[in-house]
């Protein structure tokens, strides 16, 4: 007996026994068919669908069934969530917020020292920003974790995005006016973003786009330092890496300092330890806490009893003594700064959303409490609006303090109040005595704390995973590497939106078989074992039909079924593909191009008198094909819940047929 006979019989035999089951479990069980939802009222569905849009977490759920009295106090305590959790605030909280606070408080003055120069102001404006703000978030705020502040990122993005309007230097004033007019509307676009729960629009910036990002900032932050790092005077004006190396190296015969270079270097090093004993040791998580702080201490000492100033070591100089005046009247509501302060302002807040954002919701996970993201985007707004009006640019969560902050043990959001006190204290007494302070120093304090940004793990972990993401994520790092970071910004935008359109417009589709030994059907790449059933194809496609894939989901499937009648006309004995089974299962939702589409594959099918098959598909799809006359169409009888009773449906007919 030959090959192709014992093939032949083996395909028969699969076929009849595949009959034999089906008569078997018809006189077992009775096939179910899938039900038609029953009507909503229009008005109810789009209700349903708006609340689940924009009020998925129920906000109103607290104040159902309560006096009046007691829905005003909730009220206060959802905009002011300091007066819920302050109510059961006591001494032993205390004294783990005051613990964190200072340690916070000694990170951030050397940093915001550092990051103000990063944004081009006078460092007076990253202290500001380091006191109004975290007082305003710490009465409305949600997380109990975050330290608020100016960061890295943000104070290089609003730098550089002021300086293609004005010459921080020449312009001071003007590029002050611009800056607190970014801050404005940075705040504005946040609370705005929160009060109408549009929150899920910053979740369209990728995970892989924001590493990708992130590591491009910090490269491009640690390039600007090496003015300050090697005491170079002539700098240039642009970010992108080979303008920087191109100034560096043709300032190298002249415009290094090396006392400047001796400095910045032993104290890099010196950062840089501090911070491996604090990994190595979760004890000492106070040691790179406070070595930024013992570190402008030391160096200031140094400079002042060597006067290596005069030996051309650049320093800080005259700090503004005095807490924040007002700059009320200095934003712009008018004119032509006016909208560019706006379009600052609109990508400032967006970014610094994002990292304050994520930085929360990782740490109210490791403390498993929930955080309204919402709210937090309110708070986040209105500690800017505000600090807008007091001298601040756009603060937000910083990464670094937030971490330390918990490890220092912080219970609640005092620790920002405790850090605030000390900012103020050091505004109002302490500001002369950085006046020797050298700037290299405070590019040490960046380069180190900028390093933590470079995520290589996460990158290596994307292209394990997903191929697509890790291109994401290389995009977004060489936009800002290479050219800038608003053209860094724009690519990790445009990459994570070219991922949801490829998805959409073109979703995955796979051929299903049969588990051995089961009435599960899977696809045959993911089990191998899985076997096709003689006569039947049955494909799957796994996303909604919408008007954006629908003509490439009815041209796949048509592309299947061709590769199929050719796999047929090769084989021998090989009985001809008759039915075509959608499982649907994940289909969630299809419109009226794509009932056109299944109508357009029902026609193309009965021309190679093929019929078509539905499996399974839920309830709104379901729905749309009963509404739009489909089912009458294909026949009810052709629509199953399961791909199995489908195919128990097909068998007999396939015997039927066969010689």
């Amino acid at each position: 007996m030959d090959r192709s006979t014992e093939e032949a019989q083996t395909k028969e035999m699969d076929i009849r026994s595949l009959s034999s089951s089906h008569h078997h479990s018809q006189s077992e069980r009775y096939i179910h068919k899938v039900g038609v939802p029953p009507k909503q009222n229009l008005f109810k569905e789009f209700r349903e669908t708006l609340k689940e849009t924009f009020f998925a977490d129920d906000p109103l759920r607290p104040f159902k069934d309560r006096s009046r009295s007691q829905k005003f106090i909730l009220g206060i305590q959802t905009i002011f969530p300091i007066f819920e959790w302050g109510r059961k605030y006591n001494l032993k909280k205390l004294r783990g917020d005051l613990i964190a606070g200072l340690t916070i408080a000694s990170l951030c003055i050397p940093q915001d020292i550092g990051y103000a120069k990063l944004a081009n102001l006078d460092p007076q404006y990253g202290l500001y920003s380091s006191f109004v703000p975290p007082l305003i978030y710490a009465f409305m705020g949600s997380s109990r974790d975050i330290a608020i502040g100016p960061v890295a990122v943000v104070s290089l993005l609003l730098g550089t995005m002021l300086q293609n309007e004005l010459d921080p230097i020449n312009e001071k004033a003007q590029y002050q006016r611009l800056a607190f007019t970014a801050t404005f509307f940075a705040g504005i676009t946040q609370v705005t973003l929160g009060f109408f729960r549009l929150g899920f629009l910053i979740d369209f910036l990728s995970h892989a786009a924001i590493v990708g990002f992130m590591g491009g900032a910090a490269v491009t932050i640690a390039l600007q330092q090496l003015k300050g790092f090697l005491g170079i005077k002539k700098f240039t004006k642009k970010s992108d890496i080979i303008s920087v190396m191109h100034s560096v190296v043709a300032s190298a015969h002249h415009g290094w300092n090396w006392q400047t270079i001796a400095i910045g270097a032993s104290f890099l090093s010196f950062l840089l330890f501090a911070k491996f004993i604090g990994k190595k040791n979760k004890k000492f998580f106070w040691v790179p806490a406070i070595a930024p702080l013992i570190s402008v201490i030391l160096s200031t000492f140094f400079v002042y009893i060597t006067r290596a100033d005069k030996q051309g070591v650049q320093i800080v100089k005259n700090i503004k003594k005095g807490i924040n005046p007002s700059s009320v009247n200095e934003i712009y509501f008018s004119g032509d700064y006016l909208l560019k302060g706006f379009r600052i302002g609109v990508v400032a807040g967006m970014i610094g959303l994002t990292e304050a954002i994520a930085i929360g919701r990782t740490f109210a996970a490791m403390k498993d409490y929930q955080l309204d993201g919402n709210k937090e985007m309110v708070a986040l707004g209105a500690m800017n609006v505000v600090g807008s009006m007091t001298s601040c640019y756009v603060a937000t969560g910083s990464f670094s303090r937030s971490a330390v902050n918990f490890m220092a043990g912080c219970e609640t959001a005092v620790s920002n109040i405790i850090m605030s006190c000390v900012v103020f204290l050091t505004l109002e007494f302490i500001t002369p005595l950085f006046k020797y302070t050298p700037n290299a120093i405070l590019a040490s304090i960046i380069i180190n704390a900028v390093i933590g940004l470079i995520d290589i793990g996460a990158a290596t972990l994307l292209w394990k995973i997903d191929k697509f993401d890790f291109v994401a994520c290389m995009g977004a790092f060489f936009g800002v590497v290479f050219s800038s970071v608003e053209i860094g910004l724009l690519i990790a935008v445009s990459i994570s939106f070219a991922k949801i359109l490829l998805q959409v417009t073109r979703p995955r589709t796979a051929i299903l078989g049969k588990v051995p030994r089961t009435t599960v059907y899977r696809n045959i790449q993911q089990y191998p074992e899985a076997t096709k059933v003689p006569g039947v194809l049955i494909v799957r496609v796994d996303s909604a039909i919408y008007f954006s894939n629908s003509n490439y989901v009815k041209e796949r499937i048509l592309r299947w079924l061709e590769d199929e009648e050719e796999e047929v006309k090769a084989a021998t004995y090989q009985p001809r593909i008759q039915f075509l089974i959608v499982e649907m299962s994940p289909v969630t939702d299809i419109d009226t191009s794509g009932i056109h589409a299944l109508e357009g594959l029902h026609r193309s099918l009965e021309k190679r008198e093929v019929q078509l098959i539905l499996a399974n598909p839920g309830p709104v799809v379901m729905d749309k094909l009963h509404a739009s006359s489909f089912t009458s169409l294909i026949g009810e009888d052709n629509i199953f819940l399961t791909v199995a009773d489908a195919v128990s449906s097909c068998a007999p007919k396939l015997v039927e047929e066969q010689p």
